[in-house]
């Protein structure tokens, strides 16, 4: 899956597209995506200035706008401008690496449970073999109406 299709499926955009590209999907299962990390991202700016690191919040918000299409894809989900995807809990973060400028994230979730448009995810970002972050978290699909 291609940026463009990426676009079609999640509601974000610039600057808080965080997924550039889905490598591998198992329906209802599994899904491999990159998110390159450019030193062109605005957020680098500030953080930090002489030492540009990624925030780890923003590779959260990346393993969860992976979810969503994975969620999205499993649920047979069309979206649209009033349909939103919430974080509805995080739990067992652990940060294990720092993510610069030049790195390429893997993230790669798995869906453990799924009932009443509510989502639950094993979550793992890493640069090449290294574990950048992982986490479970818990998301919910809602219809703004």
């Amino acid at each position: 899956m291609d940026i463009h299709q990426i676009l079609k499926r999640l509601p974000h955009r610039y600057p808080f597209v965080l997924v550039d590209r889905v490598v591998e999907i198992e329906p209802g299962r599994r899904l491999l995506a990159l998110k390159n990390v450019s030193i062109n991202e605005p957020y680098f700016v500030g953080h930090f200035p002489g030492r540009p690191v990624m925030p780890g919040v923003l590779m959260l918000e990346a393993l969860a706008q992976a979810g969503a299409l994975l969620s999205f894809d499993t649920a047979g989900i069309v979206v649209d401008e009033r349909t939103l995807f919430y974080f509805a809990g995080i739990d067992n973060v652990r940060f294990k690496r720092v993510v610069e400028p030049g790195d390429q994230l893997l993230l790669d979730v798995t869906l453990l449970r799924q009932r009443q448009g509510l989502f639950r995810y094993a979550a793992q970002a890493r640069v090449g073999a290294e574990v950048a972050v992982e986490a479970e978290l818990m998301c919910v699909v809602r219809r703004d109406e």
